[in-house]
């Protein structure tokens, strides 16, 4: 079995929702995901049913009445918009952060459960996870994956441990 089809099964449809997905983000201009699909595009992959995404912040409501005739469901966060399929365990989130706007123009193409799409550069991955760790009105347990995801790129990409707050690049340090 593959792990697209491992995905399938376990989100019930998520693969074949994020191949609709990364269709629809096309044809409304530049995207690209952010968060744990986007880490796993650099390091070995873990399991996550979210899949973040930021596309060009003045398309993205005629994006998601798209995904609405496609029969996905939306709903409205503080920071997000959040999609999803009926009866799909895949969340889509598009963050509605406008510091992640830049991160479109310098994307990269990667292969994420065996559909081409536009991912963060790994600096930019780096910057989102950061600024999702160190944000203390996030729950505990989303920082704490964040925190995670961030030594898991600083092992495979020592380098990035420079941009670290101390404590972080001390807890890396000590193994």
């Amino acid at each position: 079995m593959t792990a697209l089809e491992a995905y399938e099964l376990t989100t019930q449809g998520g693969g074949t929702d994020f191949a609709r997905l990364v269709k629809a983000c096309e044809s409304f201009g530049p995207y690209c995901l952010i968060g744990g699909l986007a880490v796993n595009c650099y390091v070995e992959p873990v399991y996550t049913l979210d899949a973040d995404i930021v596309v060009i912040a003045s398309r993205l409501y005629k994006l998601a009445g798209h995904l609405q005739e496609q029969g996905f469901q939306a709903d409205d966060h503080l920071h997000s918009l959040n999609v999803q399929a009926p009866g799909s365990d895949l969340r889509i989130q598009f963050t509605t952060d406008e510091r992640y706007q830049a991160f479109l123009s310098r994307s990269v193409e990667a292969e994420v459960l065996g559909v081409r799409v536009s991912v963060a550069s790994l600096a930019d991955v780096t910057q989102g996870k950061l600024w999702a760790y160190s944000d203390p009105q996030r729950r505990l347990s989303k920082r704490k994956k964040d925190e995670l995801d961030l030594i898991r790129l600083a092992e495979e990409h020592p380098e990035l441990k420079s941009a670290y707050p101390s404590a972080l690049k001390e807890l890396i340090d000590r193994g």
